[in-house]
């Protein structure tokens, strides 16, 4: 995000704050918004554990809402970013309430091949069909069609799936057998059995806290993201 020394952010959808904490430890004011009071609680928790209340300020927002009057006023933020959070089908609408809070840079990081949810390598070898997401690249048409100048990177994200028998493996891949793919049951199975291994790591904390399986896969599931970034091209408000 290019953030300057002391720089004010907009973290929008934050979820439990794995972004907005760190960014506020870093001595960055951050406003922390997100449409889940639930979200939010756990926000609560860690500033308080971490104390940075004079640092955070929790927000319930959604997307939808009208942010002329339950959002942060224009040009309140130095940078106004979400990450990995827009979700919402006015895709047009949410660029434009992060352009209009900012006074220096925004940015959005969306999904840049299919879904997070899916392994795409798993779906490929047993032949199921997977939509890939083209939501970044109509971002990108709308901040050009606003008149901004925006830049893309994109970067892999690396997510290992452990489970402990061959059966909970597919119970758990299950999930995304969806869409036309419910009868590549038998293909799954087969898969995991030829592909699981020794989690070298099984019953250490995962990157949700949970014990790891006691196997896993031979490859390791890779979502790719595309990271937007602009800077604002909507004028302060008179």
């Amino acid at each position: 995000m290019a953030l300057e020394p002391g720089e004010s952010v907009l973290d929008m959808g934050c979820g439990a704050g794995s972004i907005a904490i760190p960014l506020a430890q870093a001595g960055h004011s951050v406003i922390a918004a997100d449409f889940s009071p639930a979200m939010l609680g756990t926000l609560d928790a860690g500033i308080e554990y971490y104390g940075l209340e004079d640092l955070i300020t929790p927000l319930e927002l959604a997307w939808d809402d009208d942010w002329y009057l339950v959002g942060p006023v224009a040009k309140a933020v130095d940078v106004a970013f979400a990450s990995r959070s827009v979700t919402t089908t006015n895709l047009k609408g949410a660029l434009a309430k992060l352009d209009r809070t900012a006074r220096r840079r925004c940015a959005v990081t969306m999904v840049a091949n299919s879904s997070p949810r899916y392994d795409l390598h798993l779906m490929n070898a047993i032949g199921a069909s997977v939509t890939c997401s083209n939501g970044f690249v109509y971002a990108f048409n709308i901040l050009i069609q606003m008149g901004a100048l925006p830049q893309v990177t994109y970067f892999e994200s690396p997510r290992r799936d452990t489970f402990n028998t061959l059966e909970a493996g597919v119970a758990d891949f299950s999930r995304m057998l969806e869409h036309g793919n419910e009868d590549k049951v038998d293909r799954l199975r087969d898969y995991i059995a030829q592909h699981m291994i020794e989690n070298p790591h099984a019953g250490e904390p995962g990157s949700k806290g949970v014990p790891q399986g006691r196997y896993m896969l031979d490859h390791v599931r890779k979502v790719r993201w595309a990271f937007i970034a602009w800077k604002p091209v909507s004028a302060p408000s008179s």
